[in-house]
């Protein structure tokens, strides 16, 4: 089972602001982010998927293509310019990333999760809020 990684959508107004940013990359067949340091579980990553947080939720995925090194000696996260909407699921803010694994992961909603009631992000980001999820 490959292994994840969570993600702060930062400077995303919203989920739909980040999906607009990830496929204006559609073109170049991937988008990149910068990180500081190499994941040291690199190698469990291949499959894997970079999970994005947007106010605390986790809202959807971008799988991993993979990592490479930048002429500033940091490495790109480089992934395919998609996100795949996930069941939405409360989250801490945290700097960088974190590993996710498998066992962990929300999810993907799609054909799969027609019919099954889902609770609106806003209202389960609220609920996170207080506590109460």
């Amino acid at each position: 089972m490959p292994l994840h990684m969570t993600k702060i959508a930062f400077m995303s107004e919203s989920p739909d602001t980040l999906r607009a940013w990830l496929e204006s990359h559609d073109g170049q067949g991937e988008a990149r982010l910068t990180t500081r340091y190499l994941p040291k579980r690199v190698a469990e990553m291949t499959g894997g998927s970079l999970y994005w947080i947007h106010s605390h939720i986790i809202v959807g995925r971008s799988p991993i293509i993979g990592f490479a090194p930048t002429p500033e000696g940091r490495h790109w996260i480089r992934l395919e310019p998609r996100l795949i909407p996930v069941e939405a699921r409360p989250k801490r803010a945290h700097q960088g990333w974190r590993y996710l694994e498998g066992k962990d992961t929300p999810a993907d909603l799609g054909g799969d999760a027609v019919g099954v009631d889902i609770m609106p992000p806003a209202m389960l980001s609220e609920l996170a809020r207080l506590g109460l999820v």
